[in-house]
C-alpha cells in the first residue's frame, strides 16, 4: 500500500500540472462518480487545490464564477478551506491504485479500461488507474466525511504535530508498537515500511504494548517517523538507510532471512492484526524474545485495527 510520503509525492507532480487550470473534460467509469459529476459538472472548473492528507488524495475543482460563495467549517485534519460549491475528488490508491500525468496524444502505459477517473486539461491528462476508492463529494460533503475527519497528525507534513499524536496514541495502551502505528487515527501517513524501519532504528520490539513505553520513546519513535518520511518527500526509491551503498536502502523491511546490516542475526517477518500486515525486525537488536510472546487485549486489537483498515 502506498504510505505518506508515494502520495505527498503524486499530489506534487498532480499540483504542478493541474493547479489553477481549467477542466477541459471529466470522466469515471465509477458509477456513483459519473452520476455526481452530471449534476455537478466539473469541466469549466479550475483545478484550485490538490492535496495529500494521510494516504488520501483530493483535488478540488472550483467554480471561479462563484465569487460570492461562502466558506464552510471544515476538521482540522483536512487543513483545506472550502467553499459551499467546491466540487472534490476523494481517491484513496490502497494496494493497486495509482495516478498518471501525460501530455494530451501521449500513450498511456496502463490500458484505458483500468482507468476510474480521469481529469483533462489543455495541457495534460491525469487518469487515476485502479484506485479502489474513487469519490466525487460536495464541500460539505467533504467536511463531513468520517475517514478524512478522523485522521491523525499527517507525519508527512511540515505542519505535523507531534503532541497531538502523542495524546492520540497514549488513549490506546495495551496496543502493540507495531499496530499502533499503523492506525491512521493516531498518526497518519505511516505505512508499513516506515513502521518497521522506525521500529528497528529504535530498538523497539513491535510487539511492546504502548503502555510499556516511557513518553521518550514513544516521542522518539514519533520524531522519527516524521524525519525519515520527511528526508524522502523527493526520493522515487524510499531510503532510510543513507549509506553509500545503493543496495542497502533499507534495515529491515522486505529482509526476511537476511543478515542484519547491525547484529548479523536473521530477519524475521511476522504478521500483526486482524488484516495480517507485514512487521519486519531483528530479534536480536530489537529485543523481540521479552515481548514476542505478549497477548494484548483482543478487543484492543480489533480497535486498531479497524480503524486502520478503514483509513
Amino acid at each position: 500500500m502506498p504510505e505518506g510520503d508515494t502520495l505527498f509525492r503524486a499530489a506534487t507532480v498532480l499540483r504542478r500540472a493541474l493547479l489553477n487550470k481549467t477542466v477541459t473534460q471529466f470522466d469515471s467509469s465509477v458509477d456513483l462518480v459519473a452520476g455526481v459529476a452530471s449534476r455537478h459538472p466539473i469541466a469549466g472548473r479550475t483545478i484550485h487545490a490538490v492535496e495529500a492528507r494521510g494516504k488520501h488524495l483530493l483535488i478540488v475543482f472550483r467554480d471561479t464564477q462563484d465569487t460570492a460563495a461562502e466558506l464552510i467549517p471544515t476538521p482540522e485534519a483536512l487543513k483545506l478551506a472550502l467553499i459551499r460549491t467546491d466540487m472534490i475528488l476523494h481517491t484513496h490508491l490502497r494496494m493497486t491504485g495509482s495516478w498518471h500525468i501525460y501530455r494530451p496524444g501521449e500513450a498511456w502505459r496502463k490500458p484505458a479500461h483500468y482507468a476510474k477517473v480521469v481529469v483533462r486539461t489543455e495541457d495534460f491528462v491525469a487518469p487515476c488507474f485502479s484506485a479502489p476508492v474513487v469519490e466525487l463529494l460536495t464541500g460539505r460533503e467533504t467536511a463531513r466525511h468520517p475517514q478524512l475527519a478522523a485522521l491523525g497528525p499527517d507525519a508527512m507534513t511540515e505542519a505535523f504535530d507531534p503532541a497531538e499524536a502523542r495524546l492520540r496514541l497514549r488513549r490506546h495502551a495495551d496496543v502493540p508498537l507495531g499496530v499502533a502505528l499503523m492506525n491512521q487515527r493516531l498518526m497518519s501517513g505511516v505505512g508499513n515500511v516506515y513502521k518497521s524501519e522506525v521500529m528497528f532504528l529504535q530498538r523497539l520490539s513491535p510487539f511492546v504494548p504502548l503502555k510499556a513505553l516511557s513518553d521518550e520513546q514513544l516521542d522518539a519513535v514519533i520524531a522519527l517517523s516524521h524525519k525519515l518520511m520527511r528526508a524522502n518527500e523527493t526520493n522515487g526509491a524510499r531510503v532510510t538507510n543513507f549509506s553509500l551503498n545503493a543496495n542497502e536502502r533499507l534495515w529491515v523491511y522486505g529482509r526476511s532471512g537476511e543478515p542484519c546490516r547491525q547484529c548479523g542475526s536473521k530477519i524475521q517477518m511476522r504478521r500483526q492484526g486482524l488484516d495480517g500486515r507485514s512487521t519486519y525486525y531483528c530479534p536480536q537488536c530489537q529485543n523481540v524474545a521479552s515481548f514476542a510472546g505478549n497477548v494484548t487485549s483482543s478487543s484492543a486489537i480489533e480497535e486498531s485495527i479497524e480503524e486502520t483498515h478503514e483509513l
